[in-house]
């Protein structure tokens, strides 16, 4: 599942939770679904950062090459 469906699918569980009907095993299942995609997002960004601070290292170094 692609990082945007993930933030959708938590988007869903998060409505389907704020129903005051919901049985307590449901929640706690959704809940439990929650923590896992939101660990999944969470490490996907993380990677995403590093990537992103190695590419921001390159472009910088890139323009001290060309100035000198």
């Amino acid at each position: 599942m692609d990082f945007e469906k993930k933030i959708n699918e938590l988007q869903s569980i998060c409505n389907k939770m704020e129903d005051e009907n919901l049985p307590l095993s449901d929640g706690l299942k959704l809940y439990e679904q929650g923590v896992t995609i939101a660990k999944e997002c969470y490490s996907e960004l993380s990677n995403i950062k590093g990537k992103v601070t190695v590419i921001k290292q390159d472009l910088d170094k890139f323009k001290e090459d060309l100035l000198d």
